[in-house]
């Protein structure tokens, strides 16, 4: 039986201006809120603080689910000295959206690497809390079942089963 728990978490959104010709700031996720409220739509950011030369914004709530599958990711993500939440962003379709939209929120290093794959999006691990580092070892301790490696065994090749027929053979 695979065993899952998810909580609500807030995209927390950077803005940064940047000195280039072609683009004018970047974005980059920087932060989570556990528990966040969800927003009543994915169009409208909301500004959360600002300085000089950037702005955060409360961009989305995601579900960070953990599935019992997935807790061999869980247990190397929270053997670093820094455990992180990643956060895969991609590009806004759609004209009404923004320039990049939440799109999957995780606890594993395996699934977030997976995204890397696509350039189009952002893949970036922000501080785990130290109330979700808990919560996530405690979904370790209640579901992780560990798997004893098996090695494969060689079978020996036989050169009769192929249609090998040597020298002689079709391929002459």
């Amino acid at each position: 039986m695979n065993a899952e728990d998810s909580i609500p978490v807030g995209i927390v959104v950077e803005r940064r201006e940047i000195d280039n010709p072609w683009q004018d700031y970047i974005f980059a996720p920087v932060a989570i809120i556990p528990g966040a409220p969800p927003m009543e739509t994915m169009d409208e950011w909301k500004e959360l603080q600002h300085g000089d030369g950037w702005i955060h914004y409360h961009a989305g709530t995601l579900d960070l689910k953990l599935l019992s599958a997935e807790t061999d990711g869980y247990r190397t993500n929270l053997s670093n000295p820094q455990p992180y939440v990643y956060i895969v962003m991609t590009p806004g379709e759609e004209a009404d959206e923004p320039e990049i939209v939440p799109f999957i929120v995780t606890a594993s290093p395996h699934e977030a690497e997976g995204y890397t794959e696509d350039s189009e999006q952002i893949v970036e691990g922000v501080p785990m809390p130290p109330e979700m580092v808990a919560w996530v070892r405690e979904f370790i301790v209640k579901n992780h079942v560990e798997e004893p490696f098996k090695k494969r065994k060689r079978k020996a090749y036989d050169p009769k089963k192929d249609g090998f027929r040597g020298a002689k053979g079709p391929l002459q």
